[in-house]
């Protein structure tokens, strides 16, 4: 399907159906000054567990031409995966390729913390501290409450910050607490996840993008955005083009769709922790205009989003993740994940809200 008629089938299909507002969806390029207004812990939704028995069905044809037409005609890096729960099939086009997750990533330092909290080694109300050092760059919120002596939450707040903000500060907090990369990689084996990268972090993988060397001050205003503009065009293009090949925080739409599919299972956390972080990804507040944007009335919808840095017009990273539960409760996981494209933001929010339209559209009760 050519990319211009993504808008006509967007339009015919979305008849009848409520689209969420519209946000801004870019990314903040300075740190915020106005103080955010207070996290609201989510209300879980409850989970039944277990899900009815997995039937072995195949998944429709017409949804299977779907993807493999978005992703060949859209351009650039793009996969695709659709993972029923009921019916066990998966519609997944450039399932395997591996692209940049940027703060899809965020999802697995939240489950490591809560695997945590399932052993009993940390509890959400434990209180932490954020520091000015402790401050990273891009989208962080929380920056405006940082004073001198820093500012005290807990790892509830955190949490809560991190995957329905994105705020940047609040996850690389919670991965310093949780013991750093080594620990997140450790939880993605320990729970056989495969095919799932986790990178060093937002300030190394921030500027390993852009061709810089991590430096705190690059924290505060608009001094990572700055020293970026000073670096040659080519630099930047040779450091942005060896991410997008074989990016430190690669993973395959068809293994995070599959693990998301385990984490709605139960598979992968205590019942308590996995209605936590679903009832907190069904809370999020970013990307209202990518798959949110084509959620019908009376379907639930949880995700992560992720967005890396634009160059030339081209961006490391643009993806939704998560789930689509239909009013009866048949459940699917969805991964849309664009490793590099120009088109444009419209283009791409369009393209996520097709895959959402396409399940909704062959959706069997």
């Amino acid at each position: 399907m050519p990319v211009q008629r993504i808008g006509t089938i967007m339009s015919g299909a979305m008849a009848g159906l409520a689209i969420a507002g519209c946000a801004s969806d870019s990314r903040s390029s300075r740190v915020a000054r106005v103080a955010p207004p207070p996290v609201v812990y989510a209300a879980p939704r409850p989970i039944v567990q277990p899900l009815p028995p997995v039937r072995n069905v195949a998944a429709p044809e017409a949804l299977v031409a779907l993807v493999q037409s978005l992703t060949r005609d859209f351009g650039g890096k793009v996969g695709i995966a659709v993972k029923s729960l009921d019916d066990d099939w998966m519609a997944t086009s450039n399932g395997d390729l591996k692209l940049p997750q940027q703060s899809v990533s965020k999802l697995w330092v939240a489950m490591t913390v809560l695997d945590a909290r399932d052993q009993g080694k940390l509890t959400l109300d434990d209180p932490i501290t954020v520091r000015r050092e402790d401050l990273t760059l891009f989208h962080q919120p929380i920056a405006a409450l940082v004073k001198d002596a820093g500012y005290t939450t807990t790892v509830g707040e955190l949490l809560q910050r991190a995957l329905t903000q994105s705020d940047n500060t609040a996850n690389d907090r919670l991965l310093q607490f949780v013991g750093g990369p080594t620990a997140v990689r450790a939880f993605l084996a320990k729970k056989a996840i495969a095919d799932i990268r986790f990178g060093p972090g937002e300030r190394a993988l921030q500027s390993l993008t852009a061709g810089l060397d991590w430096k705190p001050e690059y924290s505060r205003g608009n001094a990572f955005e700055l020293a970026r503009s000073r670096i040659p065009a080519s630099t930047r293009m040779d450091a942005f083009e060896r991410y997008i090949a074989d990016p430190v925080d690669g993973a395959a739409p068809r293994a995070i769709a599959t693990a998301l599919a385990r984490l709605k299972r139960g598979e992968l956390l205590s019942p308590s922790s996995t209605q936590y972080l679903i009832g907190t990804m069904e809370s999020s507040r970013t990307g209202k205009q990518r798959m949110r944007g084509a959620v019908p009335e009376g379907w639930t919808f949880g995700h992560k989003t992720g967005t890396g840095q634009n160059f030339g017009g081209r961006t490391a990273g643009y993806n939704d993740v998560g789930f689509l539960i239909a009013p009866n409760g048949k459940a699917f996981t969805i991964a849309v994940m664009i490793g590099d494209t120009d088109k444009t933001i419209a283009e791409r929010q369009a393209l996520m809200q097709a895959v959402v339209l396409g399940v909704v559209t062959n959706y069997r009760w």
